[in-house]
């Protein structure tokens, strides 16, 4: 599963509105990010805090071009909460944290434009 960093790519085919609400995206706060030189593509390990109800979660994040990993301790972001865990080398990421392409197909972070609370659900 990997989503297209072409800000040209075509809509999606439309969804019901159970679809989408069987996606889980919550807001958490960055608490450690590192590099990971063993990923294929730059990447950083992000451990985020999605409040008590969730909980810390750990994230693989090709978000090396615009961020670095101590600018990006207590930020907020968007994050898919219920996939499955996938296995990235040795890592295993527990969640999507979620951006856009810029105009070079770079991911730029979704973040709440002002401060909510860990594990908040997109609605």
């Amino acid at each position: 599963m990997h989503a297209t960093h072409d800000p040209a790519a075509p809509p999606a085919p439309d969804i019901g509105f159970d679809d989408f609400l069987a996606v889980d995206v919550r807001v958490g706060t960055i608490v450690a990010a590192e590099p990971f030189p063993e990923a294929r593509k730059p990447a950083f390990k992000l451990t985020i805090d999605f409040g008590a109800t969730i909980g810390l979660k750990r994230s693989s994040a090709q978000i090396t071009e615009h961020y670095d990993c101590a600018g990006l301790i207590g930020r907020q972001v968007a994050a898919v909460v219920n996939f499955p865990p996938r296995q990235i080398g040795k890592f295993m990421s527990q969640v999507l944290t979620l951006g856009f392409p810029d105009s070079e197909g770079k991911v730029v972070l979704i973040h709440p434009g002002v401060p909510v609370p860990d594990g908040g659900r997109l609605f």
